[in-house]
């Protein structure tokens, strides 16, 4: 019987009068039903369940026969018989195991040799929020995965389930996961005769973040931040000197330029009063007095200022110290001091805060109530958290000396109790992103996003190739959080200053994985093909990982798997990192994609052509090719659109052939005042015979070396939709 009509028939659970519950040491339980070989298995305290069949093949002078799973027939009710089609029963099967894990163990009778596999097949079903992902890192990791959209992959091994952060994992046979309607589609097998691989077991690992990486992991609050912040901040060009006014000039090109696009957040940076340069303990960080040098209307009327623009106000705090002697000697009580009696400093100031205090900690959230009520920020870069060292709170909170100068030394996670402070401060409804955060820190139950990249440039300096290698670095490390725990921050996108490949390359380290994008460059007299790299990566595509675990080499090939409703597509970057020319190669089942002819074509080059083997590029120094890949068709397809670095994932709403009609037709986003080139394959036989648009105008359309090119030019952003009607 076909596994999808056995799990009709089990969709109440297989509890029919004809249902077999097999007794088991796990948290599982188990139901057979003979007739239908249908199998159910429930995990109750997380709601995991698998609905489906069992059957066994084996392989007999070449060929593959199937044998039914039935009861046993020998008074033992703990396990299956497999039967041949003779009713012989050669097998058993058995279920085994403790706690959250099932296996399932095909056994040969007597002495008996013979190949084959137990096969399970259904669907699994876990919490609302799931999807599937892999959680066993390969020994020499060569691809990292991304999805949007419910993509899969065949190298995915579970189901996580973001919300209870609980996962479902799928052990042996190389698992099938695919992702249903109402759950997902599995199959997984035991070979029989291999005995490393003879069990197909199925694990529940409860907590699976919150035990291995982040204690205080709290789902993503999407209510409040639902898609990563993008935005512009000053540091990494102006550094210390960008006040109100260069703020609101840059602010004034972003409007025409990138706000169209998705750009949201204007974030003032080095406001404080004395912030003139660094370092920033020198900066009054905690008496809200502005630098009237540079802000001398205030921060409330820059705040509105940038209202008027279109952009949300941000705005950069370090609320842990101070360099302002003034405010030391008027709250002398509350700071930290050596035995000496000499104040304690680190990085957010000469004098550094007792969080030990009530008062202290009250301060902290009045001062971020100031901005975030009557200033009117809504999102707080709050700096000087974890790091990497004693200059940062959570690691200088710490400190054995530290600790010892607390005024209370007996309480408890200080740290924390500043985080919520500042939460409370700031509001229930502002975006906070935790600067020199990590998601082992509290930090993770109440920011939205984690600083997890240095600082992309050195100060006063152009960036360069080792920041750019940093920040891919950082991010493949610790973007397995991002969309789950929190939005990644891998520090700003700057591609003004760097060769046009390394900015490239660093436009698909930001946005491949669907981070936080912040432009960092001064946009007034960007050339236009550097800004046009700033709009392709607006707005962030939503991306979530597909590999749940830490990265700690440079992989080099990086897979984004889209899935839309009218059509699944991959963006494969290929990085050089290295200081030499190299190709960049990898095969196509390393993607986890099926055997079958497959159209390739490079963002940046235009480059194109088919491969069915292996998908390769020879990359300079310090670059990358983005290669769109997408299944080849026997007519006309889409291929690729200049809006944005996924190729469709962002702008392409609509899309459809109608063999009938020879036409192949669709819907874009068009951000009114840009045009939008997209660009199609079209096989032999075909010939472009129109190309009309609703909404925009069709200002070229032309067929060379089997690609067409469309450029849709609207006047308004809004829904276009367009036609290409061919000829045979």
């Amino acid at each position: 019987m076909a596994w999808a009509a056995a799990v009709a028939l089990c969709a109440g659970g297989c509890a029919t009068a004809m249902a077999m519950e097999i007794p088991t040491s796990t948290a599982w339980t188990v139901r057979f039903e003979p007739e239908t070989a249908g199998l159910t298995l429930n995990h109750a305290a997380s709601g995991a369940s698998i609905a489906g069949t069992l059957r066994f093949e084996v392989f007999e002078q070449g060929q593959a026969n199937t044998w039914r799973v039935v009861a046993a027939r020998d008074g033992l009710g703990t396990r299956l018989a497999v039967e041949t089609p003779d009713h012989h029963i050669q097998g058993y099967v058995v279920f085994s195991g403790t706690g959250d894990r099932i296996e399932i163990t095909p056994v040969h009778r007597t002495r008996q040799n013979f190949e084959g596999r137990l096969i399970v097949e259904g669907t699994a079903r876990l919490g609302g929020d799931s999807f599937a992902c892999r959680t066993r890192p390969p020994k020499t990791p060569a691809v990292v995965q991304f999805a949007s959209g419910g993509a899969d992959s065949a190298l995915n091994d579970s189901v996580y389930d973001r919300i209870d952060d609980t996962l479902l994992r799928f052990e042996a046979g190389s698992p099938r996961i695919r992702t249903a309607q109402d759950g997902f589609d599995v199959v997984w097998s035991a070979p029989i005769h291999v005995p490393g691989e003879a069990t197909a077991a199925l694990e529940v690992v409860r907590g699976y973040y919150r035990q291995r990486w982040a204690p205080w992991f709290t789902p993503l609050n999407r209510e409040r931040c639902p898609r990563p912040p993008t935005g512009w901040m000053s540091w990494n060009v102006y550094f210390d000197t960008a006040g109100e006014a260069e703020n609101l000039a840059e602010a004034r090109v972003a409007a025409e330029q990138l706000k169209p696009f998705g750009l949201e957040i204007w974030h003032i940076e080095s406001w404080q009063d004395n912030s003139a340069q660094l370092p920033v303990s020198n900066f009054s960080n905690l008496n809200l007095r502005p630098f009237e040098q540079q802000f001398p209307h205030g921060m409330k009327w820059l705040a509105d200022e940038i209202r008027k623009l279109g952009f949300v106000p941000g705005i950069w705090t370090v609320p842990f110290g101070t360099g302002n002697a003034e405010f030391y000697e008027a709250h002398k009580e509350w700071f930290l001091h050596h035995p000496d009696g000499t104040p304690m400093s680190n990085w957010s100031g000469k004098y550094v805060l007792d969080p030990s205090q009530d008062a202290v900690r009250a301060h902290m959230e009045e001062m971020h109530r100031v901005m975030s009520s009557e200033w009117g920020y809504d999102y707080f870069k709050i700096d000087g958290m974890s790091g990497a060292n004693r200059g940062y709170s959570a690691h200088f909170y710490e400190m054995p000396d530290v600790r010892a100068a607390f005024r209370n030394p007996e309480i408890e996670a200080p740290f924390r109790l500043c985080l919520e402070a500042l939460r409370r401060g700031i509001g229930d409804d502002a975006v906070w992103l935790a600067c020199q955060g990590h998601f082992t820190g509290p930090e993770a139950a109440y920011a939205d996003a984690g600083r997890t990249g240095a600082d992309i440039v050195h100060w006063r300096k152009p960036p360069d190739w080792n920041n750019y290698l940093n920040q891919a670095r950082i991010t493949l490390n610790q973007v397995f959080v991002n969309n789950i725990l929190w939005w990644c921050d891998p520090d700003t996108l700057l591609v003004g200053e760097a060769p046009v490949e390394m900015a490239r390359l660093a436009t698909a380290v930001v946005a491949l994985p669907g981070q936080m994008m912040f432009a960092g460059d001064t946009l007034a007299g960007l050339p236009p093909e550097r800004m046009r790299l700033l709009q392709q990566a607006l707005p962030v595509c939503d991306v979530r990982p597909l590999d749940l675990y830490p990265i700690f080499e440079l992989v080099p090939v990086w897979d984004l798997k889209i899935r839309r409703p009218f059509g699944a597509w991959d963006v494969v970057s290929l990085f050089n990192f290295s200081d030499q020319p190299e190709t960049i190669q990898t095969a196509l089942d390393a993607l986890g994609l099926p055997e079958g002819t497959y159209v390739f074509y490079d963002f940046w080059s235009g480059v194109w052509g088919e491969t069915s083997g292996t998908l390769g590029r020879e990359l300079a120094p310090h670059s990358n090719a983005v290669l769109a890949l997408h299944r080849a068709t026997a007519h006309p397809q889409f291929l690729s659109t200049d809006r944005h670095i996924t190729q469709g994932g962002v702008g392409l709403e609509a899309l459809a052939w109608d063999e009938a009609a020879k036409t192949l037709s669709g819907t874009t986003r068009a951000v009114g005042g840009f045009p939008d080139t997209l660009v199609f394959r079209v096989p032999e036989g075909y010939t472009l015979a129109s190309a009309s648009a609703d909404g925009a105008a069709v200002t070229h359309a032309t067929t060379a070396a089997g690609l067409l090119s469309m450029t849709l030019s609207a006047a308004e952003p809004g829904l276009v939709t367009w036609e290409l009607r061919f000829a045979e």
